[in-house]
């Protein structure tokens, strides 16, 4: 029984198993039906939500799209209108252009008309004046040319005549108004710089206390003096004038070396061509620097700054040069002086006018360049060393050997004129005195009509005697303005000429 018990067991596990395993896979599907469910009714639910959203986003688009639509038809209707307007404006103008266009066709037509009725009387016309100046070709048996180039000689004449005489009227009006002016400032500006002359020569005296001093200085068989006047480059004169030595030499800065080199040897005592030349070479060296002193006190006195040390120094020595007797130096303060009182009175810059006016002759300084023209060379100095355009024109242009460029230069070559021209600034040589003189009464002389004529006031004022019979009175003024524009174009010469032409008639009788 034993087996079938055993056989009965396994079967009843078995189908107990099976039976299980049923049970739980029914169990299973039960489990796997419900999350199915639960999984379509979320996805039905989602689904729901999803539709709302697309919904809910194409209601929001198609508001955007329509409200976008709206704006576009608005601003198409602007433009539209706009269009519209601007249409009719331009028919407005169209239609205003062809009234005016016919207007200005109907204009033309009757202008045309008139324009031959114009043209038909100018035909007249001309045919009368053909036919008048063809009367009058036979009335007064001349020609029209003829009778035309008599008339033009005749207003030529009379042209000529009006013309010296509104000249002369001109000259005398602008006198009156211009020249006093002028004067005026002229005047004020010689006034205000009061400076005193001084007149330099070519030899100095030197003075000693005794002539025995005179044997010292030239020294065994003249060695000292040949020393001395080797070294300084000045002729040394011993001669029988009592105590005193003459020192001769065109070059003032050479000349005062060797007085003051004379004089330091002649009081130490030690006379000998060792000695002379350590003074001479000392005295030099102090000369140099004395320059360059006088040079910096007199652009401190003038009130000028920044000028080259080289402008300085041929500054300082125009103190020992001199021009036709006047000291450069004070010459050329005297100008910088004139150039600044007369541009402040023109209301102009008085410093470069004052710069200008030092510098003007500084051309006469140095020794080289003999050949070139010292108002050329100053400009090319100025150049060289720095300053304005205008003080270089000032420089170059005084005496007319370029052209000025500013109202600087007149001015300078006006002060110029003045501190040197006036009486007893510079020495005048007789011989160009004499010569000027005879040039003035002979200009005068070479025009026709003229009997006689003199130089007066030292050239100042010319007098020109003519023949009543051969020159009138309207002629006499006319030679009068001939000779004093002559004068001004051909001569050189200080301030200014008058002329006076002097016609007399004399009625002579004889009682008998």
């Amino acid at each position: 029984m034993e087996p079938i018990t055993i056989i009965v067991g396994i079967i009843s596990l078995i189908l107990g198993s099976v039976i299980s395993f049923f049970l739980i896979k029914n169990a299973n599907i039960s489990k796997s039906n419900i999350i199915l469910e639960d999984a379509k009714k979320e996805a039905e639910r989602i689904k729901k939500e999803k539709i709302l959203q697309a919904k809910e986003k194409f209601i929001e688009l198609k508001s955007q799209h329509e409200r976008s639509i709206n704006e576009k038809n608005r601003e198409f209707n602007k433009a539209q209108t706009r269009v519209k307007d601007k249409e009719t404006k331009l028919n407005q103008r169209l239609g205003e252009m062809n009234r005016k266009e016919k207007e200005l066709s109907e204009e033309m037509k009757t202008i045309s008309k008139q324009k031959e009725v114009i043209q038909k009387k100018q035909n007249d016309l001309d045919e009368n004046k053909r036919k008048q100046i063809q009367q009058l070709e036979e009335i007064s048996n001349f020609s029209a040319e003829k009778a035309k180039n008599e008339l033009v000689e005749t207003l030529k004449e009379e042209a000529k005549t009006e013309a010296l005489a509104i000249i002369q009227d001109t000259i005398e009006e602008a006198k009156l108004t211009a020249n006093q002016e002028a004067k005026k400032i002229v005047i004020q500006t010689i006034q205000r710089t009061a400076t005193e002359q001084s007149i330099e020569n070519s030899v100095s005296v030197f003075n000693i206390d005794s002539d025995d001093i005179k044997g010292r200085i030239i020294g065994r068989e003249g060695r000292n003096i040949r020393a001395l006047e080797a070294a300084t480059g000045v002729d040394i004169i011993v001669d029988d004038t009592p105590e005193a030595i003459i020192i001769s030499c065109f070059d003032s800065v050479r000349r005062e070396i060797a007085r003051l080199s004379l004089h330091k040897l002649v009081t130490d005592g030690r006379i000998h061509p060792a000695r002379i030349e350590e003074v001479v070479r000392k005295t030099t060296k102090d000369i140099n620097d004395e320059i360059i002193d006088i040079g910096k006190k007199t652009t401190i006195d003038l009130g000028i700054h920044g000028l080259h040390p080289e402008l300085i120094r041929m500054v300082g020595r125009m103190r020992y040069r001199s021009s036709y007797g006047q000291n450069l130096l004070q010459h050329s303060r005297e100008t910088a002086n004139l150039c600044a009182t007369m541009a402040a009175e023109l209301g102009l810059d008085s410093k470069i006018a004052k710069r200008a006016g030092l510098l003007h002759d500084i051309g006469k300084v140095p020794e080289d360049n003999a050949e070139t023209p010292h108002a050329i060379l100053g400009m090319q100095l100025a150049e060289k060393y720095g300053e304005k355009p205008e003080v270089c024109n000032a420089i170059g242009a005084h005496h007319d050997e370029i052209e000025m460029t500013s109202l600087i230069s007149p001015i300078i070559q006006v002060c110029d004129a003045v501190s040197g021209a006036r009486p007893g600034a510079r020495r005048q040589i007789l011989d160009s005195y004499i010569s000027r003189i005879k040039e003035l009464e002979d200009t005068a002389l070479s025009y026709p009509g003229v009997v006689k004529s003199y130089a007066i006031q030292a050239g100042r004022e010319l007098r020109v005697v003519v023949e009543s019979e051969k020159v009138s009175d309207a002629e006499a003024n006319k030679l009068s303005f001939q000779i004093s524009e002559k004068i001004q174009n051909d001569m050189t010469y200080p301030g200014q000429v008058k002329v006076t032409v002097i016609r007399e008639t004399r009625a002579i009788s004889f009682a008998k």
